[in-house]
């Protein structure tokens, strides 16, 4: 709205229109009549408002209300057509794609193995000289076959929010907490990803875009205060403090595994090492030495997979009074994975005073209810601060949708901006 001023017809229109299609995104379809009684507006107002918006290609009629014919009973809808963007998931083993329409719904996907590790491993934690050109082949595959698999080619994208573990450096534009990751450090990698794929492209911490799918369409939906903590391969955190993520000075904020805590060895230059003491005590791979001291034979996978199954067949065999002291071994592992976790939550939660915490990830789900039951009575003791402590509703894909609905937030605010 550059150049015009408030109050003005054209700003006015616009109002109106962003009014409408939040409306129709919220209710699916309305009549010509509900639209008109829910922003206020006369019935030539309305109609003026939605024949412009179905000549932009923002809304098309969907049918007519109860068989009733007439232009009061023609229902409208937001046109899916009128934008598409695509978000990834990426890991040390896949990549993953999707492709939502501008209403949030899902049309395609696709997932592509990702590069495998190639030179000299990064054990310092400074990226070695690396080719670019195997992960963004990759990614390019990864978008192109989701929109393949939706009906349409990459340039039909409005925009493109991948989600990696780490964070790129604003100041750098380098991957830093994520030396694991192969083939994404390469100095060039940000500039190859974006002349390969000519479209807005952002990036994120992958546990950030789980928050974002927690806050818009899961367990902390209404709450601008709240911490959510990720058990998968490694240990993770997002802060989302007044409704907005915090991401620190490098991008770094929650990279919670290095946070160093009572009960496991110190651990120094946590950088070359890539794990702190967080992770060392309350990790997935601390989850199977556990099982490993208690005689458990963990499960086959790579190290969150088992984690998740050894502690899904520990709430399944666990005793009623799960996690007390003098149980069985399912018992104890239950009680020293929930001692690990609050730990490291008691030193969250003393710093930053939540109204939520937010148990999420394969890990932490596979605990269920038994398994928050228990850090909340640990955390009680150990923290002053006493944040609700619920799991994650957004369980399929939350990095994924995460991405797709940061992704959309933005396109929406361009699309749906009528004034310019």
């Amino acid at each position: 709205m550059t150049g015009t001023a408030p109050g003005t017809p054209r700003v006015l229109r616009a109002m109106n229109d962003r009014a409408a299609l939040e409306l129709l995104l919220a209710h699916g379809s309305l009549s010509r009549g509900r639209i008109g009684g829910l922003t206020g507006l006369s019935k030539p107002t309305a109609s003026q408002l939605l024949a412009r918006l179905e000549a932009a290609g923002l809304v098309r009629v969907t049918g007519a209300s109860r068989g009733r014919p007439g232009p009061d009973a023609q229902l409208y809808s937001l046109d899916p057509a009128a934008a598409h963007v695509a978000g990834l998931d990426v890991t040390a083993t896949r990549i993953r794609a999707a492709v939502a329409d501008i209403t949030g719904r899902t049309v395609g996907s696709f997932e592509v193995p990702a590069p495998g590790r190639s030179g000299a491993p990064e054990a310092s934690g400074v990226p070695g000289r690396q080719s670019a050109g195997p992960v963004v082949r990759r990614v390019v595959a990864a978008v192109d076959g989701a929109a393949g698999a939706a009906g349409l080619t990459r340039s039909a994208l409005h925009r493109v929010v991948v989600g990696t573990p780490g964070a790129f450096d604003p100041r750098t534009g380098r991957l830093r907490y994520a030396s694991h990751l192969p083939g994404w450090h390469s100095p060039g990698l940000l500039d190859e990803l974006a002349a390969a794929l000519p479209v807005p492209l952002e990036y994120d911490n992958d546990v950030n875009l789980a928050a974002v799918a927690e806050h818009r369409l899961g367990a902390a939906r209404g709450h601008d205060d709240f911490v959510l903590l990720w058990s998968e391969q490694g240990l993770g955190a997002a802060l989302v403090l007044g409704g907005r993520l915090h991401r620190g000075w490098t991008g770094g904020a929650g990279e919670v595994g290095f946070l160093p805590v009572p009960g496991a060895p110190l651990v120094r230059r946590v950088a070359r090492a890539n794990r702190g003491g967080f992770q060392e005590l309350a990790g997935a791979r601390a989850l199977l030495r556990t099982a490993d001291e208690l005689g458990i034979e963990p499960p086959s996978g790579q190290d969150g997979e088992a984690a998740a199954k050894l502690l899904a067949r520990a709430v399944e065999r666990a005793g009623p009074e799960a996690g007390q002291d003098g149980g069985g071994p399912y018992d104890e592992l239950l009680r020293r994975a929930a001692t690990g976790l609050a730990t490291g939550l008691a030193a969250l939660v003393a710093v930053l005073d939540p109204e939520l915490v937010v148990l999420s990830g394969g890990v932490l789900a596979a605990g269920g209810e038994v398994l928050r039951t228990l850090v909340r009575r640990e955390l009680d003791e150990l923290a002053a601060p006493r944040p609700r402590l619920v799991l994650g509703a957004v369980t399929a894909h939350p990095v994924l949708s995460g991405a797709l609905e940061s992704a959309l937030a933005a396109t929406r605010d361009e699309v749906f901006d009528t004034s310019r």
